[in-house]
């Protein structure tokens, strides 16, 4: 076996993120989006979970807990703002244990990882196409 060189990042003392390090990826994703995509997303949640619910899990057809990363839940831009009576606020919810697992069979970095389900989950809300949520991703780099 050759040299083996150290890694930059001592791997060996470092846990997985937890829930609450996830919440701080996405606020610090969600702070670095473009101020006109923002605007619109007055009373938006994010909320971090380690998976998604069976119910949720059946209803998006998913074999597995690890096939969903995020998933937007609630009343898009399309559908008109008019409020409903007990309407709940519209939340994108992400899932930290897929997430992961996506980035360990990736190469992205975890934050860029995140930023782009965040955005995706958004742009649900605004009804934008895959080219409009890229170009997004660009401007928040």
């Amino acid at each position: 076996m050759g040299s083996i060189n150290p890694p930059s990042v001592d791997w060996a003392l470092r846990k997985a993120p937890s829930l609450a390090d996830f919440e701080t990826l996405a606020e610090a994703a969600f702070l670095r989006l473009p101020k006109r995509f923002l605007r619109y997303c007055n009373g938006l949640v994010i909320q971090i979970e380690d998976f998604p619910d069976e119910e949720t899990l059946d209803e998006m057809g998913c074999e597995s807990e690890f096939e969903l990363l995020g998933l937007f839940h609630g009343r898009g831009l399309t559908q008109g703002d008019e409020v409903q009576t007990g309407q709940f606020p519209n939340m994108v919810y992400l899932y930290r244990r897929p997430i992961l697992d996506a980035w360990a069979e990736g190469e992205e970095l975890l934050g860029d990882l995140v930023r782009h389900v965040l955005i995706h989950e958004i742009g649900h809300h605004f009804g934008l196409s895959d080219e409009d949520m890229e170009t997004i991703e660009r401007e928040a780099d």
